[in-house]
């Protein structure tokens, strides 16, 4: 039985959501000639993430689906006054009669807008859901696409999958197996190369900043790059890999002791398991496993598991055991459904 939305997300549970979504009919609608459409998907998340109290950690655009990590942030939308409120809310939504280039048009509507607070909180709440968020990420680009082929008709399966990643190893193995997707589905030789993912987005980011020679050291445990990557996550719209806040970064990021480096080595690790069965671990990721208290042969069957599905099952992801069952004890029930069997991997 499908269980609604408000039971899926749970604030008080986790912030972050692994968000799936489907083309009508599993059709290739962004492949087979159509690639350019995951340019339109990369382009309108860019700008939701810029406007929304949710954060973007990863994603990939793939022929005929789509994979999301995305983190609700309710603090920061009560930051926000009412006129900024409207402003964003203008930009995800604007009405097809205002004219954007008018700023004197654009103020009368504002004003408009802040006379009706109720309306202001509507927005307000809207910003910081998941459904919303992915609501102003699917109809646009639909309707650009039955444009495009001078149709009607549905593009996007009507609902989209959400599943709460419930601790720090899941959340980091939900990263790299996102942005691992189009080497395991053959579209890509390494991770590096695979378009249209977060990873992608990440590398191009710091080549344009000039920073791949400090992507190197910290790959190679420099304090030095590391630091100066956590500056470049600042600048970047994708959510900062490394949690910096506490050396003065002023964006949170998903992990304290994982940078870009080190997270680039994981993922290359993971993909030469998948792509030729075996993979030499670096002191790097070593530190990685370490720290989650998790080992090589534990990661290796969790990715495993996770690439050679075609679904996806459950609304849950833990690595923890312990972790699963004090929420199923939480919500009053007898077990949750994970997207491994946790019984294969210790």
């Amino acid at each position: 039985m499908t269980m609604p939305r408000s039971r899926l997300v749970d604030l008080t549970v986790t912030r972050y959501y692994h968000c799936i979504s489907r083309c009508v009919r599993r059709a290739f609608l962004c492949g087979e000639g159509f690639e350019h459409r995951k340019a339109w998907i990369e382009q309108r998340l860019e700008h939701l993430a810029r406007q929304f109290a949710i954060a973007v950690g990863g994603y990939a655009v793939m022929d005929n689906h789509l994979h999301l990590l995305l983190r609700v942030d309710p603090d920061v939308a009560p930051q926000w006054s009412e006129e900024e409120v409207v402003r964003r809310w203008l930009a995800v939504y604007p009405p097809p009669r205002l004219k954007l280039d008018d700023p004197a048009q654009v103020q009368v509507w504002i004003e408009q807008q802040l006379a009706d607070p109720p309306k202001v909180q509507r927005w307000r709440k809207r910003l910081t859901e998941l459904g919303w968020f992915m609501k102003a990420l699917k109809e646009p680009l639909a309707r650009m696409a039955n444009k495009e082929e001078g149709c009607k008709g549905t593009f996007w399966e009507g609902r989209f999958k959400s599943i709460a990643v419930l601790d720090e190893e899941a959340l980091l193995a939900t990263c790299a197996y996102i942005d691992l997707n189009p080497v395991a589905a053959g579209l890509a030789a390494t991770p590096e190369q695979s378009p249209y993912t977060s990873l992608r987005q990440r590398l191009k980011h710091a080549r344009r900043q000039g920073q791949l020679g400090a992507l190197s050291a910290a790959a190679k445990g420099s304090v030095a790059g590391s630091r100066a990557l956590g500056a470049l996550e600042e600048s970047h719209w994708l959510c900062p890999l490394e949690d910096r806040r506490r050396q003065g970064g002023v964006r949170e990021g998903m992990f304290e002791s994982c940078s870009l480096g080190s997270y680039l080595l994981l993922v290359d690790y993971s993909s030469r398991i998948w792509r030729e069965g075996k993979a030499r671990v670096a002191p790097a990721v070593a530190g990685i496993f370490e720290r989650l208290g998790t080992s090589p042969e534990y990661w290796d069957a969790r990715l495993r598991q996770l690439l050679k599905r075609e679904r996806l099952l459950g609304n849950h992801f833990a690595a923890s055991r312990q972790r699963l069952q004090a929420l199923a004890q939480q919500k009053g029930v007898h077990h949750l459904d994970n997207t491994i069997r946790l019984s294969t991997v210790g």
